[in-house]
């Protein structure tokens, strides 16, 4: 059953949106905590050694010395996911969690608890309904676990980036989980999204959902070509590119154009040049979305964006890092940049020690630690 709102219920929903909207306010300048709960590459895998060592106290500590308000803690439900069991969560898994979760806390930062699985488990969510029950049983036992937790810093990001290109099966299968971390958490305010990657144009397709309690969500990469330049999970072609430069113009692509051997995708490059992509450009893209949360009245975030450090020039990314958060600011949307110390990050470890990226941290409009006395 579809739980959208129609035009009788839109009084409800603007009224009852003031609870997230307020609590949104805890979600204005974040970072994503990655490699830690998902997307684990260490090769001690998802172990008590990996949870205990990969992000520290030292690391949040950093993070909120940076003046980030907000973490989003990406999970991996796969570890912890037993078939036709699902709501029985290892004790051991979530002990684990719960030691994070209060690590950042105790830092005086909210945390976003982000279900983040590999594509696998979500296209079994696509396709299977059995599975997409045992997923909510799953979601419903996890938000009872967190349901004591405090409600103002402690949210719930029901998938991300679902990998479904049938919107309206995706709008379904949302509504099922929403309804589900309702049932175990009533008052925690859930973070939902568009289909087809958290998309910013797919967000424009949702219908608040009837729930009241919601933050609606959408990442940002835009332009792809630009911000996964030298990427080798991406469409193959943007692993050739390096020193794409941005903002863009006809001219200024020749050079990194020449380096993608085929013509087809060349082209692509060089249309990132013929639309001149500046501040103007994602002003227009990030206005439309802005002016989708002002017709449905409902608080707004974009918990990714970034620009992969590989193969952009340091000055051009932090350009398009500037311009990006400065144009969400704006219309008042809160962010999470994508990511705290892996490929796309604001602070870079060397021997398990983090050292803030000072460009990266001006971009963001933070604030750069000082550099501690040596003795």
């Amino acid at each position: 059953m579809l739980l959208f709102t129609s035009s009788p219920c839109l009084a409800q929903t603007s009224q009852g949106s003031s609870l997230a909207q307020r609590r949104a306010a805890h979600l204005r300048h974040g970072i994503n905590l990655s490699e830690w709960f998902a997307q684990v590459y260490d090769p001690k895998g998802y172990t008590k050694e990996h949870f205990e060592t990969w992000t520290t106290a030292q690391d949040i500590a950093l993070i909120n010395t940076m003046q980030f308000d907000h973490v989003r803690l990406s999970v991996n439900p796969q570890p912890m996911f037993r078939r036709k069991q699902a709501d029985r969560i290892p004790e051991d898994y979530l002990g684990y969690l719960d030691a994070a979760v209060k690590m950042v806390l105790d830092q005086g930062l909210t945390v976003i608890i982000d279900i983040h699985p590999e594509s696998d488990f979500k296209e079994k969510l696509a396709s299977d309904n059995e599975f997409v029950e045992q997923f909510a049983d799953f979601w419903r036992a996890l938000a009872k676990h967190y349901s004591s937790w405090s409600p103002d810093l402690v949210f719930f990001e029901v998938l991300n980036e679902p990998e479904f290109h049938d919107r309206y099966r995706w709008e379904g299968v949302q509504s099922k989980l929403a309804a589900a971390i309702r049932e175990g958490a009533p008052a925690q305010t859930i973070i939902v999204a568009g289909a087809n990657w958290s998309g910013d144009s797919e967000l424009l397709f949702i219908e608040p959902l009837r729930d009241p309690n919601i933050v609606y969500n959408f990442h940002f990469y835009d332009p792809h070509v630009f911000t996964h330049q030298g990427a080798t999970w991406s469409t193959n072609y943007v692993h050739y590119l390096k020193d794409l430069p941005y903002p863009s113009s006809p001219e200024s692509v020749q050079q990194a154009a020449a380096l993608v051997p085929d013509a087809v995708n060349r082209l692509q490059v060089i249309r990132y040049g013929l639309d001149r992509w500046n501040a103007a450009r994602l002003d227009k893209e990030i206005g439309q979305i802005a002016a989708w949360g002002k017709r449905w009245d409902v608080p707004l975030t974009c918990n990714e964006f970034g620009v992969y450090r590989k193969a952009a020039l340091p000055k051009d990314r932090a350009a398009w890092i500037s311009d990006v958060r400065t144009t969400l600011e704006k219309y008042g949307i809160g962010w999470t940049m994508w990511d705290y110390s892996g490929g796309f990050a604001v602070a870079v470890k060397q021997d398990g020690r983090a050292a803030p990226d000072e460009l990266t941290v001006r971009a963001l409009g933070r604030t750069v630690p000082p550099v501690p006395l040596q003795k």
